[in-house]
């Protein structure tokens, strides 16, 4: 390495004299300036002034410099941008809701089969084909859907309903099987725990809550009906 006044140094050749590459970081620059200015110090057999001068403003100038700047490349692949989700409101009836099925839907000129789950409560959603349905329920007086509890009217032979006891109950979702009490059958109402919309995800089983209107159809009892059968059978 020669000497050359320190007015005149280049980061190139500030770099060539400190045997650094671009970027070169402190540590990396430090350790270089430490080994030149040992082989250039006067002190030492085949030491210059003049170069370990040289050396010291080359350390100087580098130092000087601001850290380089990152320059970030995009990625060589970029996944495709998704499809926008189209929501559409799925209407049920009360049937649907406790059972689950499946539907038959066109939208978008397309036509969807959904395969509805059991226990779908309201705003409950279902993704078909890029197509989140909201769920909402449909019903009338002889079937409702409140929450998660399910409201059925069920009709019962008055004479039946005087005698209470375990009775089959004829609703419009078939019959249900509850136990009438006198209490039950004088204010026409019955509940049933767990017997509303099943279990789904965080929603517990709810009740079903069974308004009793009294018909008269001649129909028997249940435990009439056995009672008949069991005497028929002994008679035999």
């Amino acid at each position: 390495m020669s000497a050359r006044p320190a007015s005149s140094l280049t980061l190139s050749a500030a770099r060539a004299l400190l045997g650094v590459a671009p970027g070169a970081g402190d540590r990396e620059l430090r350790a270089a300036y430490r080994e030149a200015a040992k082989r250039a110090h006067p002190d030492r057999p085949g030491g210059d002034a003049a170069l370990f001068r040289d050396v010291l403003a080359a350390y100087r100038l580098l130092q000087d410099q601001p850290p380089p700047r990152e320059i970030h490349f995009p990625p060589a692949c970029t996944t495709a941008a998704e499809k926008p989700v189209k929501q559409a409101i799925l209407e049920i009836d009360v049937a649907t809701a406790v059972s689950g099925g499946t539907m038959d839907l066109a939208i978008d000129d397309r036509k969807l089969r959904l395969k509805l789950p059991a226990g779908l409560r309201v705003d409950d959603k279902v993704r078909v084909d890029g197509v989140t349905f909201v769920v909402r329920h449909t019903g009338a007086r002889e079937a409702l859907i409140r929450g998660d509890d399910l409201w059925l009217t069920g009709r019962i032979d008055k004479r039946v309903l005087a005698e209470g006891g375990r009775v089959e109950v004829e609703t419009v979702l078939g019959p249900r099987l509850a136990w009438i009490s006198t209490k039950a059958a004088s204010r026409g109402l019955v509940r049933l725990p767990g017997q509303g919309l099943p279990a789904r995800g965080s929603h517990a089983a709810g009740d079903l809550f069974l308004r009793l209107e009294a018909v008269s159809s001649g129909v028997e009892s249940a435990a009439r009906s056995l009672l008949k059968r069991f005497t028929a059978a002994w008679a035999a």
